[in-house]
């Protein structure tokens, strides 16, 4: 499971990565809210950890444009504020439940155990796009009846372009999602996978492609006449 903290205080979110870590769950970090909006878009997360006051926009708009843009995904909101006008507003926002600072390495993880027990009811197991299905949880590709197995780093990739039809996506955008954070992958890298899933793109016979926009990257499309493949 891959949760996304948005947190501005670094020191805390690398104790809360470093709890996340040692129970099991793969963590990404963004200290302010554009990029919460941005990275919680992406349709790579189970659980969204969002602190309220963040630079750029705080929780409470996060929570709101990520709702807006029909992203489903459990929000765990952080606040040192306990008036319980803060914490309406924060559910009003969208967010699923909420915990106040200071809070111990056990609540945090009932908190989780409970949301991710809900999301059965709000996150499909499988993500569709087009003639297109990605199974989350056995990472296999679809169309028709066929299926293919992926790599974790295909599978990352196809969950980042699936969540983000039709919408460009650069190679730098795709290295600080689909790579842990440090990594030394660089553009070779990006256009290899982006190779080795149009090769299975064809072989399931499906009628979407991995579109290159030249200088800003790759989107998912509906195969078109002419396109580059």
């Amino acid at each position: 499971m891959r949760i996304l903290i948005v947190e501005d205080d670094a020191s805390l979110a690398a104790a809360l990565a470093r709890i996340l870590e040692d129970n099991g769950y793969a963590v990404d970090v963004v200290h302010d809210g554009n990029a919460g909006v941005s990275w919680g878009e992406s349709g790579l997360y189970e659980v969204i950890i969002l602190d309220v006051m963040l630079p750029g926009q705080d929780g409470f708009s996060v929570a709101r444009a990520l709702r807006r843009s029909s992203v489903s995904t459990p929000i765990l909101l952080l606040t040192a504020r306990d008036a319980t006008a803060d914490k309406i507003a924060g559910l009003d926002a969208g967010a699923d439940d909420y915990m106040t600072k200071p809070f111990s390495p056990a609540e945090l993880m009932a908190h989780l155990r409970a949301l991710t027990r809900r999301q059965g009811d709000v996150v499909f197991e499988r993500l569709a796009a087009g003639d297109l299905s990605l199974d989350l949880e056995a990472m296999d590709l679809g169309c028709g009846g066929k299926t293919l197995h992926l790599s974790a780093k295909e599978f990352a990739l196809m969950r980042l372009f699936m969540g983000n039809v039709g919408q460009v996506l650069s190679k730098d955008t795709l290295i600080g999602r689909a790579w842990d954070a440090g990594s030394n992958a660089g553009d070779n890298n990006v256009e290899a996978y982006v190779s080795f899933l149009r090769k299975k793109l064809r072989h399931l016979g499906s009628a979407a492609q991995i579109e290159t926009i030249r200088g800003a990257g790759y989107r998912l499309v509906e195969r078109v006449e002419g396109a580059q493949s």
